[in-house]
């Protein structure tokens, strides 16, 4: 069987692999053009294309596939195309090319969290699950029709990026079945129901601002959600401070002010959070303590301005 894969990120070279691993016939990679990357802007490919580089698989690069890509596409004569954070919509045209369809690995459970940000909405929301979902790719965003679904818990101190690792682990595994599924004619659909359907926006680096009339709970989400980027972050003094990990405590006080200057504890809307682990402008990550070694706070002292 000729497979097209589509992907782009990291969390897309796991399951790149795994299907490589079993044998599969990888007949293209696409993946979006290289990018400007850190300081310096250094051109950088995707890591899906670096991968596929060294793997000798032949990579198309498109800004858009459904402008540029469709006679490339159809001259590789593929069975069935695989997306995974690939980043771009397909369109009617592209997705009419693979001799039987197209199959996406979604990073949530679906209907829940369709859209650009799965895992750091699962993450936000505090849920205590997630999954991968395999489904049949159509014009709507994350709408197909569902193969089948797995699922993985969500633990109570877990980042988004602990769980992107583990999520592309599950996405390979569940992609090696269903490609399986495919080839022995076992493959079926099942609809999604509609009704239960939510959808999660494009995380921008300006949603890490905390906002400490939050409940405690709340803001501990958002600090494992936005782990490793785009970061949580507060003020303090005039300087950002990026927050990495806090625990829920039960303190009292005017939202967003130092309530124990000896532990970094800020109080919330509702109950207070300890910062454990935090970046301060220009320095390295480090531990509260030892943040407080060389930064005095002031009890009343208010965080974010």
């Amino acid at each position: 069987m000729r497979i097209v894969y589509f992907g782009t990120p990291d969390f897309a070279v796991k399951p790149l692999e795994r299907l490589l691993s079993d044998g599969e016939n990888i007949v293209a990679v696409v993946t979006s053009h290289d990018k400007k990357v850190g300081r310096k802007q250094i051109l950088t490919p995707s890591p899906v294309k670096a991968f596929a580089l060294d793997k000798g698989i032949k990579v198309l690069e498109y800004t858009s596939v459904r402008k540029e890509g469709v006679e490339d596409l159809k001259a590789l004569d593929a069975d069935l195309f695989i997306t995974c954070a690939f980043g771009q919509i397909l369109s009617e045209e592209v997705l009419a090319i693979p001799r039987l369809y197209t199959l996406n690995i979604h990073g949530s459970l679906l209907p829940k969290y369709r859209g650009a940000a799965p895992i750091q909405a699962a993450v936000l929301a505090g849920e205590r699950e997630t999954g991968i979902t395999i489904m049949k790719t159509v014009l709507a965003m994350d709408a197909g029709d569902i193969m089948f679904a797995k699922k993985i818990s969500i633990g109570e101190d877990e980042t988004s990026g602990e769980l992107f690792d583990k999520l592309s682990e599950l996405g390979a595994a569940c992609i090696a079945e269903a490609v399986a599924r495919v080839k022995d004619g076992t493959a079926s659909f099942t609809p999604q129901n509609e009704s239960l359907a939510t959808y999660v926006k494009k995380i921008e680096k300006t949603d890490g601002e905390l906002d400490f009339s939050l409940s405690a709970a709340e803001i501990k989400n958002r600090v494992r959600a936005f782990e490793p980027w785009p970061s949580a972050y507060t003020f303090f003094r005039g300087e950002q401070l990026k927050i990495h990990k806090v625990s829920v405590a039960q303190g009292k006080g005017n939202a967003g002010e130092v309530i124990d200057e000896k532990k970094f504890e800020i109080a919330c809307g509702d109950g207070s959070v300890v910062v454990e682990e935090l970046t301060k402008q220009g320095s390295k990550r480090m531990r509260a303590e030892d943040f407080l070694r060389g930064c005095k706070l002031l009890r009343g002292e208010k965080l974010g301005c």
